[in-house]
């Protein structure tokens, strides 16, 4: 038995139990021994999770707020957690290459190098989300842009229905309260001739974090409610509402979907792209996720990829 699966099969019976479990009952509902689920004990102890240990058994008093594999009932095989990284997108895209299966996600505590858009740094503090789903849609590399749009949908019906927070998608993929940035994501391609071998999705969530000392124009989930939130139960309900969005493959509706969460449609834009910059209205995006701009001469041009600024 893996010793993740072992670690959550003992954290689930004393979530469970109100009371004390005995060592002997956890042994046998588990199926080690004694001495395994007492050094399973005190390594969780060590982790952070404050367990009275007695005569008569054990008792969960508090879990740490860590992503920890075991704490993903089902996932536990396809969760990495580290507790630093330099980067998750640079790991997913090791163990990608190596064939990780669909939806392995690659979780850590803090990111050393942490990475934006166009090359820029994601400041990663203790305290924030921090990990990169590694997808293989059926899908041509012209449409994986329709993946990035349904993991950001997903988020934002997350983050208005968990914390009632006013959530919107800012072309490509930024999520904004008020204004203010609380979620980027970043995503990279393989392709295998005309199909995609793997889409790696990176996604940096404020939200027990203050990004604003740094980035004035950042905000947190818990700047915004004024307390703490749980990191897991967050990544838990965003993980099951956007694997069920993957199954469906409902691709054909996830632009609309997008435009219906959106703020950038409408608004004087600047883009800037690794070369150019343009600015003008935001009009539309089409059915692949470029966004099409109406320039000053009432020309449009078609944005495949960029970083969006309001005017």
């Amino acid at each position: 038995m893996m010793v993740t699966n072992i670690k959550s099969k003992i954290l689930n019976l004393l979530k469970q139990e109100n009371n004390v479990s005995s060592g002997e009952a956890i042994s046998k509902k588990v199926g080690v021994s004694r001495v395994s689920v007492w050094k399973h004990i005190r390594r969780l102890k060590d982790l952070g999770y404050e367990i009275i240990s007695s005569g008569s058994g054990y008792h969960l008093i508090k879990s740490p707020d860590t992503p920890f594999t075991w704490e993903f009932p089902e996932r536990e095989d396809k969760i990495i957690y580290y507790d630093e990284l330099e980067s998750t997108m640079e790991t997913a895209k090791q163990i990608a290459g190596k064939g990780a299966p669909h939806f392995t996600v690659v979780i850590a505590g803090r990111q050393t190098k942490g990475r934006g858009r166009l090359k820029r740094t994601w400041i990663s503090q203790d305290g924030g989300l921090y990990f990169t789903i590694i997808l293989r849609p059926y899908l041509p590399p012209f449409q994986s842009g329709k993946v990035n749009f349904m993991a950001s949908v997903s988020l934002v019906r997350v983050l208005r229905a968990m914390y009632k927070i006013d959530a919107k998608v800012k072309w490509p993929n930024d999520i904004l309260v008020n204004g203010k940035k609380i979620t980027g994501m970043l995503s990279e391609m393989e392709a295998d001739s005309d199909l995609i071998s793997f889409v790696n999705v990176g996604i940096g969530v404020n939200v027990n974090n203050d990004p604003s000392r740094e980035e004035p124009n950042a905000t947190s989930i818990a700047k915004l409610l004024g307390k703490s939130v749980s990191r897991k139960e967050l990544l838990a309900a965003f993980l099951d509402d956007f694997e069920r969005r993957m199954e469906k493959a409902d691709y054909g509706k996830i632009t609309d979907d997008w435009k219906k969460s959106t703020m950038t449609l409408g608004k004087n834009v600047r883009i800037i792209t690794i070369k150019d910059q343009y600015e003008g209205k935001a009009i539309d995006i089409d059915e692949d996720g470029a966004l099409i701009i109406e320039l000053k001469d009432k020309t449009r041009k078609k944005i495949i990829y960029g970083d969006c600024f309001f005017n």
